[in-house]
């Protein structure tokens, strides 16, 4: 069984979703009709304090790796799925700070129905003085007839 302790081990995020994915497959039913029973879960008073220990101890941020702050709509999601059973009989590892982590909803998508080596970080672009500001680039005059030259190509 994997453990949040366990995917302490890896120090960046693309290891800590490696070590995550479950490769489940979309549209493959978990609760189905007995879906209320999960979102009963969700609402209880011991279910809200364990989600305010795990974004407390993971400080907010995506895998709990610093950095990847989660800007709002954390998901505190269970490392090794629970079944309906398991929500029944109240299984322990339902409240498990070692079974929780605290993701986004991009990465939970991802641990579930990602492929290997995929991220769902985007790669982060080096911006450049002036890269969207095109007029400067061009000094007035010199963009002035860059874009005479333009409306003259697509009027053509």
């Amino acid at each position: 069984m994997k453990s949040y302790n366990e995917a302490m081990r890896y120090s960046t995020y693309e290891e800590r979703l490696e070590y995550l994915k479950v490769y489940s497959q979309v549209g493959y039913e978990t609760f189905g009709y007995d879906r209320y029973l999960n979102q009963a879960l969700y609402k209880c008073p011991e279910w809200k304090s364990i989600r305010q220990q795990v974004i407390m101890r993971d400080k907010g941020c995506d895998l709990a790796v610093d950095g990847y702050e989660i800007p709002s709509h954390a998901i505190v999601h269970h490392i090794n799925p629970i079944t309906l059973e398991d929500v029944k009989e109240r299984n322990p590892k339902v409240f498990d700070l070692n079974n929780l982590i605290l993701v986004s909803h991009r990465t939970h998508n991802a641990i579930h129905y990602g492929s290997k080596g995929e991220s769902p970080i985007a790669t982060v672009i080096e911006r450049k003085m002036n890269d969207t500001i095109p007029w400067r680039w061009f000094n007035g005059w010199k963009y002035f007839r860059f874009c005479e030259e333009i409306i003259r190509c697509c009027n053509m």
